[in-house]
């Protein structure tokens, strides 16, 4: 006897509009604040929006291992005390995140492209770092706390 299963599926539209997602980021220069730190002389601020998914050291590079297995590893940060690994998502991920052991903030000011925080950092053309896609890293970051709490490392 077949038994049908549920599978998730990525939705056709997407669950944000467009054009708030600028909205979302912080007006003032000087009201930015981000989980990488901060924003030097050396910071760039990409015509692309970009929001942040924050773990763990451990769980981000598990998570970023599996990503370069697949191919589908964006640009990646460690945060300014290097107790976390940021990822950078599309612009308007913050308002549907809801991972537990993760945090996603709206927003974030980048580093240069030659900052060393930078795991996997920025390539190609201008630099401009790529995102990795939120739908993809949810799967790796709950394969990578399989993974972790297996091998008795976890929970986070």
């Amino acid at each position: 006897m077949a038994i049908r299963a549920l599978h998730h599926r990525r939705p056709a539209t997407p669950w944000f509009l467009p054009a708030a997602a600028p909205a979302l980021l912080p007006e003032a220069p000087g009201a930015e604040t981000s989980a990488l730190g901060g924003g030097g002389a050396g910071a760039v601020r990409p015509t692309m929006r970009y929001d942040l998914v924050t773990v763990s050291v451990r769980h981000g590079l598990e998570t970023v291992d599996i990503l370069r297995l697949r191919r589908a590893c964006g640009a990646v940060l460690q945060t300014a005390g290097g107790s976390a690994i940021a990822f950078l998502v599309p612009a308007g991920t913050a308002t549907g995140w809801h991972l537990p052991g993760s945090t996603c903030t709206a927003g974030a000011v980048l580093p240069a492209p030659t900052d060393p925080r930078w795991v996997m950092p920025p390539t190609g053309a201008g630099t401009s770092p790529r995102p990795t896609d939120a739908w993809v890293l949810r799967s790796a970051l709950c394969e990578a706390a399989c993974t972790l709490t297996a091998a008795g490392l976890g929970p986070f």
